[in-house]
């Protein structure tokens, strides 16, 4: 990347106009938010909703095979790796509509542009077509909006569309007024999602921050939950929130339990019909695509 293609990506605002983007974003938050509709479990559209995650840097060749392997069988959106990894997913899959995605800058998000950068075009080239990037989170506590942006848009400028950008922030290190920053920044980078973990770095996805990210964000850009989500009921709790995908190594174990949970639903209609009464709601809201 240029050295002006570079600058002009920094001044895309000043850091007053960025501060008024943000607190007026603030100031806008709703009192109250509103719920949104989650796929039915256990459908297409439900496991098309998560990225099946392998990122621990000991894994072996066998355990990306099997992951693969999964996420094939449950045609699952994505499966997301580290770079080194690119390249054997996207052979295990190349027959399949299960997507790759790389992690960039993980986890700690401080590298720098230049390794950032490098490190997606390498993962665009071997075949990814999905990246997590980790936000620079520290430059954004310190209010260096110029910075991050620049970080996201240099990754966004070798990474075009149709490559999805997510962008990680880990929510656990902020507050709500950084989350707030750390979305209105993403935005004007062009990323596609937000996302709120990687899952090394405390506390995971809370409702709370989804809500909040979504009440930030526009309607073109998605926010992914990510890091602590294991169960259906998680997972769930996290779409209602306005999560539209989700960040998990439980994918497998999630897709049984809504299997089981299914057939609990449909033994109790079975029953309740046989008694001239309606099932309960927390049966069968899960299962209702009103």
């Amino acid at each position: 990347m240029s050295s002006t293609a570079e600058e002009d990506m920094t001044t895309r605002y000043t850091q007053a106009e960025w501060r008024v983007i943000i607190d007026e974003a603030e100031r806008d938050l709703p009192n109250s938010f509103a719920r949104h509709k989650a796929p039915i479990i256990g459908s297409p559209d439900f496991a098309k909703c998560i990225d099946h995650t392998l990122l621990k840097l000991d894994a072996t060749k066998e355990q990306v095979d099997l992951l693969c392997e999964e996420a094939k069988k449950h045609e699952f959106q994505s499966v997301c790796v580290r770079l080194g990894w690119v390249k054997r997913a996207i052979e295990n899959l190349r027959e399949s509509n299960v997507a790759v995605a790389c992690v960039v800058g993980f986890h700690e998000g401080t590298y720098s542009v230049s390794e950032k950068v490098k490190e997606a075009s390498m993962a665009v080239s071997a075949g990814a077509s999905e990246l997590d990037m980790v936000m620079n989170y520290p430059l954004l506590k310190q209010q260096r909006y110029s910075q991050v942006y620049t970080d996201i848009a240099a990754v966004r400028n070798v990474a075009p569309h149709p490559v999805v950008l997510k962008v990680i922030l880990e929510t656990s290190k902020l507050s709500q007024f950084d989350i707030i920053a750390a979305c209105k920044v993403a935005e004007a980078a062009n990323a596609d999602f937000v996302k709120t973990s990687t899952g090394f770095g405390g506390q995971g996805a809370t409702e709370e921050n989804v809500r909040l990210m979504r009440s930030v964000i526009g309607p073109e850009m998605k926010v992914k939950a990510s890091g602590g989500v294991k169960t259906v009921n998680e997972c769930v709790a996290m779409m209602e929130a306005g999560a539209e995908r989700i960040g998990t190594s439980n994918g497998v174990w999630i897709m049984k339990e809504a299997q089981t949970l299914l057939e609990d639903v449909t033994h109790a209609v079975a029953d309740t019909g046989r008694k001239n009464s309606r099932p309960s709601e927390s049966l069968t809201r899960m299962f209702s695509s009103s």
